[in-house]
């Protein structure tokens, strides 16, 4: 079985060997034989039409999803890992950061911060005097004094306290996911979360099951 999450920059694969990603920019013809079924979610249109013309036989399960929620707009990737939560606040960090939260199996809403990757780009943008080191080991009770230090505070804090307010409001367990989140996880070692490595692709395989894809 193959298994495919398109984001906004990258083809994330799971085959029985593992994960990879590939950039949505970069060739994905010979990664597979062509007559592969691959079963996908995306939130790119451009990239999904990429993936069907090279493997025609691939399966859109975004139809197969359902899920409730009066939120408007929401990514079939943020409804899939939502869907088989009862319970929790959900943290998925990508090309951007999601937060939802859901309470007795009911969507209450959520919000979205840039990942840590367009964090990074937008200093340097700003000034070339504002090129910095991404450091996620820095103290948040500390101000910082020099401009390195400075930047990564103002990243992790605009990532780390939402999520803390989040959960001072509504004491649910986080649910982290994606690599990137893995950074920063010693930001919340007194709270209650856990490090959910393939949520994507273990909710599409629920999907599937009982769809019987």
């Amino acid at each position: 079985m193959i298994l495919c999450d398109i984001g906004n920059s990258t083809f994330h694969f799971q085959t029985s060997g593992g994960t990879f990603k590939v950039g949505v920019k970069d060739s994905i013809e010979k990664i597979f034989t062509q007559d592969k079924k691959i079963y996908f979610v995306s939130v790119n249109q451009k990239a999904s039409q990429k993936l069907k013309n090279n493997y025609p036989n691939s399966v859109d399960l975004s139809p197969f999803i359902q899920f409730k929620t009066d939120y408007q707009g929401m990514g079939i990737d943020r409804q899939l890992i939502c869907k088989y939560t009862k319970n929790g606040i959900i943290i998925d960090f990508g090309s951007a950061i999601t937060v939802d939260i859901m309470k007795k199996g009911i969507h209450l809403g959520g919000f979205i911060l840039p990942g840590f990757r367009n964090y990074q780009k937008i200093y340097p943008n700003i000034s070339k005097k504002l090129k910095f080191k991404f450091d996620t080991d820095i103290n948040l009770d500390k101000m910082p004094m020099k401009t390195d230090d400075a930047i990564n505070y103002s990243i992790l804090s605009s990532i780390i306290l939402p999520i803390k307010n989040v959960y001072a409001q509504y004491a649910l367990p986080l649910y982290f996911t994606g690599e990137d989140s893995k950074k920063i996880l010693h930001f919340f070692e007194s709270i209650p979360y856990k490090y959910k490595k393939n949520l994507v692709f273990n909710s599409m395989k629920k999907v599937m099951k009982e769809n019987r894809c």
